[in-house]
């Protein structure tokens, strides 16, 4: 049964023990980062397909996480924009070093997989 969230805030938790691994998560971070150096040079030069190629960067990066790494399935499949938004969050506790302690928090609350 899958379970249902209400909100990100409810699910990220979630989100973070689903991605444990340590590979996992620098594939993420890589992936975002190119999405998010797509987007800028995509607005910069203003070649607009530039765009279509976040997708390819952002899933290929994580898939392979997941697949090879995790060896989970993405949450992605079923709970898209909470995944995409978490994705974020997650590159933001990369980048300002509190991911360990969100995903100590999260594991306490969901336990480790």
């Amino acid at each position: 049964m899958i379970k249902k969230f209400n909100s990100l805030q409810e699910f990220y938790p979630f989100y973070l023990t689903e991605h444990s691994n340590t590979i996992c998560r620098s594939l993420h971070f890589v992936g975002t980062s190119i999405v998010i150096g797509l987007l800028i040079s995509a607005i910069i030069t203003q070649k607009w397909w530039l765009l279509l190629l976040m997708p390819l960067a952002g899933y290929g990066f994580a898939w392979v996480g997941h697949f090879v790494f995790e060896k989970n399935k993405p949450a992605a499949f079923k709970q898209p924009l909470y995944s995409l938004a978490s994705d974020f969050l997650m590159f933001y506790h990369i980048i300002t070093f509190q991911i360990q302690e969100k995903l100590t928090e999260a594991k306490s609350i969901y336990g480790t997989n």
